[in-house]
């Protein structure tokens, strides 16, 4: 098991996929600096029931880790962090530092298997090597794999209009498969 500080959001991280932050809580801002000083990741779950700010109450027991990879002071006095999705972790634990800081022991799941895009969703990764010049500089810090399914299902979960539950879903698959193949079908929807 890992002790990971947590970040609950209503968003889901996919490995290998980009998340902007703006930090203004103190807690927050003093697990930056600190995962930053010590290249360290924190992790990013999904908040079920409560709010971002303050005490988030139900959360997720599936996330991804978050390594930050630049960071920016923003016009409106917040710091804008730049962070890529590292690798899926299931909590076992929470516990809550005196600064409101939530730190969960963790499990890391294993990677996606590297397996090719089937050829009859091959069409997936060519409409997606269209679409994500054009979602801007967000898509800047990840690396490419239009071959990979895991790759190409976790961009589209990424991307596609889905609730959070149904990302959420997509992240707890074990199988990139059966990801992809899931992903697929709810683009046609």
């Amino acid at each position: 098991m890992t002790t990971l500080p947590l970040f609950p959001l209503h968003a889901v991280l996919f490995p290998g996929g980009p998340l902007a932050l703006r930090i203004f809580e103190p807690r927050y801002l003093d697990m930056v600096r600190r995962c930053f000083r010590e290249q360290a990741e924190f992790g990013v779950v999904l908040i079920i029931e409560g709010a971002e700010a303050g005490v988030a109450g139900t959360i997720a027991s599936v996330g991804t880790t978050a390594r930050m990879v630049d960071f920016d002071p923003l016009p409106d006095g917040l710091l804008g962090v730049t962070c890529v999705g590292g690798r899926r972790f299931r909590m076992h634990g929470r516990s809550q530092q005196s600064d409101g800081l939530n730190l969960a022991e963790v499990e890391f799941l294993a990677d996606d298997a590297l397996l090719p895009l089937p050829v009859e969703l091959a069409h997936l990764g060519d409409l997606l090597r269209d679409v994500l010049p054009k979602l801007g500089r967000g898509y800047a810090n990840v690396d490419a794999d239009y071959q990979s399914a895991g790759w190409v299902a976790n961009r589209w979960a990424e991307v596609l209009p889905l609730e959070p539950d149904e990302r959420l879903e997509l992240l707890e698959l074990d199988d990139p498969l059966m990801r992809l193949t899931q992903v697929a079908a709810w683009s046609t929807r």
